[in-house]
């Protein structure tokens, strides 16, 4: 399925999974985005981000907007949230003992020592390292991805740092743009994602929808009654995308 253009890997959570093994297992780097509404809308007039999107090995709905704009165009689509994506491929990693970098945007609401010690509390064999990080200012300087991707794998390779997995919650459209220039870095992991806001939830800094709320579609409203000032956000996710799938659909 495409939207806007986009391809949309209409996968099972068993196959996906599957595809993280693999991802795992083969030693060079894949780069999995979970995609929502949002990231399509801004897509369609951020050349950079649709091109990072592109550029992804794997493209999950994440969203109940997806599965909506699915069914306009007669297809079933499959969601799975990018935060159990995230628990998913924590589990496995725990088991195979990997080691992961978080790349923690350092103005967000959970600290990388925060997250890090809620990940271990979960997942005890986990190797983890990261830092806070700006995403875009350093010594006061605008730092575009593919130097801040260069500048991580630099430090990667002073510390002697080989991370398999590469955790980032930088939010779009930065931390798909900043992973993607990961790809062609001599220290790249082999599976890098971006988790928007996930790890929020395992701090507790952010709780999460009940699951029948997430069921039946409706985390957007959880969202709003929690959280008012992303009211802009969600009235692009819940209205204005739909109204664009529409006419896109349309004209074709």
């Amino acid at each position: 399925m495409r939207i806007f253009g986009i391809p949309i890997d209409n996968l099972s959570r068993e196959a996906i999974l599957e595809r993280v093994d693999f991802f795992l297992d083969e030693p060079r780097f894949h780069r999995i985005a979970t995609v929502n509404p949002e990231f399509l809308l801004e897509a369609k007039k951020n050349a950079s981000f649709r091109e990072a999107l592109l550029a992804a090995d794997l493209r999950i709905a994440d969203g109940f907007g997806i599965v909506l704009a699915g069914w306009l165009q007669g297809e079933r689509v499959r969601r799975v949230p990018g935060a159990d994506l995230m628990e998913e491929i924590l589990k496995v990693a725990n088991v195979k003992q990997l080691s992961i970098f978080l790349a923690v945007r350092a103005d967000g609401l959970s600290t990388y020592e925060e997250i890090r010690s809620a990940i271990l509390k979960k997942y005890p064999y986990l190797k983890i390292s990261g830092a806070d990080i700006d995403p875009q200012i350093h010594d006061s300087r605008f730092i575009p991805p593919a130097r801040l991707a260069e500048a991580w794998a630099k430090r990667a390779g002073r510390a002697g740092i080989h991370d398999s997995i590469i955790l980032c919650n930088f939010g779009a459209p930065e931390q798909e743009i900043f992973l993607s220039h990961l790809r062609d870095m001599s220290e790249a992991p082999r599976l890098a994602m971006g988790v928007g806001g996930s790890f929020d939830y395992l701090t507790g800094r952010q709780k999460r929808a009940p699951e029948w709320v997430r069921a039946i579609g409706l985390e957007w409203l959880w969202r709003l009654i929690r959280q008012p000032k992303r009211w802009k956000r969600i009235w692009n996710a819940v209205c204005v995308f739909p109204f664009r799938v529409i006419f896109d659909t349309i004209g074709k």
